[in-house]
C-alpha cells in the first residue's frame, strides 16, 4: 500500500484509515452471510445419508493407496467392479467397503 500512497484518493481519509474500514466492511458482511444461510440441508445433501454411494478412480486409488494401473488390473480381475456414467467411471461405495473388508 505504501507504493500507492502517492495515488490521490478522493474521499476524506488517509488511505491506511480507509482501506481498513473497507476490510471490516469486508468481515462484517462476510459474517452476516454465514449467519443468514439456511440450516437447512443443501440442494446436494441427502438427509440420511451418512456413506459417499460412488468413489472416482483417484479417491480409490487414494483410500487403498495404489496406483491406476492397480485399479485397472483388479477390475480387469473381477476384484473390482466399475460403473459408467456418460464417459466416466466410477466404483459404487458398497464394492470399496466390501473389498476393504476381505
Amino acid at each position: 500500500m505504501a507504493a500507492n500512497s502517492a495515488v490521490p484518493i478522493l474521499i476524506p481519509f488517509e488511505p491506511e484509515e480507509f482501506w481498513s474500514q473497507i476490510r471490516l466492511i469486508i468481515r462484517e458482511e462476510v459474517e452476516r452471510n454465514k449467519k443468514a444461510q439456511p440450516q437447512e440441508p443443501g440442494i446436494l445433501e441427502t438427509p440420511g445419508l451418512n456413506e459417499k454411494p460412488l468413489f472416482k478412480i483417484e479417491e480409490v486409488c487414494s483410500l487403498f493407496k495404489v496406483t491406476k494401473p492397480t485399479i485397472y488390473d483388479w477390475i480387469k480381475h473381477g476384484k473390482l467392479k466399475r460403473v459408467k456414467i456418460r464417459s466416466r467411471v466410477y466404483f459404487l461405495g458398497s464394492d470399496i467397503r466390501q473389498l476393504m473388508q476381505a
